[in-house]
C-alpha cells in the first residue's frame, strides 16, 4: 500500500508548480483542503511551497481557476450498486471514460485524450486542458453524462503524486495540457433550446405546455422516467391532440439529451398501455 511521504508530496507539488499550476495543502490522506480559503492560498512559490510541505506529508491540491486549467473529471463507479441512470443503462458503459466516449461519437468528435492525463486513487481519469481564453467555465457536474464531472473557475483536484486511503494519483500522460476543445467548452456552457409546443388548436393548452415542462426540467436519471409519465398522462386524456402532445413530448426529451430513438420509443410504449388497454 503507498505510504505517505513528505519528500514524495513536495516533490509533486513543486512540479506542478513548475508547469505554472497554483498548489495548496490537502488533508495527509484527504481530498480535503487543509487550509481555509484555499483559492487565495494556492501559489507556485517554491519557496512557500517547501515550508508548507516540510511540516508534514500533506496531498496536493491544485486550485484549476488560478492554473487556467479545466480537468474533466471521469469517475470509476463507488460499488456493485453504482449503476448508470436510464439515460446511460446501454451496453459498454461501465464508467466516465465510456460515456465522455460515446458523447465525442455523438457529437462527431475525437476522443480528446491527447494531453495530460492523470489516474487517480479509484482508477478513474482527470484530463487536463488549457481553459479558454476570454471565456470563465465553472465546475460542472454530470453535464456531460453520467460519471463526468469538470474542475474549472472556483474548483480544484487532486494533484498526482497524492495518496488518497491508500490509493496514489499518478500521471498516465506526461506532457502539456491542450487547448480545451471547442465543442466540449460548448457542450459544457451550452444547453439546446426548449422546442416550441407544436399542438393543434384544439388541444387542452395548459395542461400539455405543463407536460412538456416536466420533462424540460428533467434531470440526468430522471428524464425517460418523466417522459413515460407525460405520456401517459397525454394519452389518457383522450384527447384528439394527444399524438401532438406526445410529439412535443419527444422533442422536449431530445432537448434534455435523450435520444430520439429512446424517446419514441418511451412514448411509444406508454401509447400502448393506455390504448391497448381499453
Amino acid at each position: 500500500m503507498p505510504q505517505l511521504a513528505p519528500d514524495r508530496q513536495l516533490r509533486a507539488a513543486l512540479l506542478a508548480a513548475a508547469r505554472g499550476w497554483h498548489v495548496f495543502p490537502l488533508i495527509p490522506g484527504s481530498k480535503r483542503p487543509a487550509v481555509r480559503a484555499w483559492q487565495d492560498r494556492a501559489t507556485t512559490d517554491a519557496e512557500r511551497i517547501a515550508r508548507c510541505w516540510h511540516a508534514g506529508p500533506f496531498n496536493v491540491g491544485l486550485a484549476t481557476g488560478p492554473s487556467r486549467l479545466v480537468v474533466v473529471d471521469l469517475d470509476t463507479p463507488k460499488g456493485p450498486d453504482d449503476v448508470p441512470p436510464a439515460d446511460w443503462a446501454m451496453p459498454g458503459i461501465a464508467e466516465g471514460s465510456d460515456v465522455l466516449a460515446v458523447v465525442s461519437e455523438r457529437l462527431k468528435q475525437p476522443y480528446p485524450d491527447g494531453t495530460f492525463t492523470v489516474r487517480t486513487g479509484r482508477g478513474g481519469t482527470h484530463l487536463y486542458f488549457r481553459a479558454p481564453v476570454g471565456r470563465e467555465l465553472r465546475n460542472t457536474g454530470g453535464k456531460l453524462g453520467w460519471k463526468i464531472d469538470t474542475r474549472a473557475s472556483g474548483g480544484y483536484v487532486v494533484a498526482a503524486g497524492s495518496v488518497v486511503d491508500g490509493r496514489s494519483y499518478a500521471t498516465l500522460r506526461d506532457t502539456d495540457p491542450v487547448a480545451l476543445p471547442g465543442w466540449l467548452a460548448d457542450a459544457l456552457t451550452t444547453r439546446p433550446a426548449a422546442p416550441p409546443v407544436r399542438l393543434p388548436s384544439s388541444a387542452p393548452g395548459r395542461r400539455a405546455v405543463g407536460l412538456v415542462k416536466t420533462v424540460l426540467d428533467a434531470g440526468e436519471g430522471e428524464r425517460n422516467n418523466r417522459l413515460y409519465w407525460a405520456a401517459l398522462r397525454a394519452y389518457e386524456t383522450g384527447a384528439e391532440a394527444a399524438d401532438g402532445i406526445a410529439a412535443a413530448l419527444v422533442d422536449a426529451a431530445v432537448s434534455v439529451g435523450l435520444a430520439e430513438s429512446e424517446a419514441r420509443a418511451t412514448v411509444a410504449s406508454a401509447e400502448r398501455r393506455i390504448r391497448g388497454g381499453r
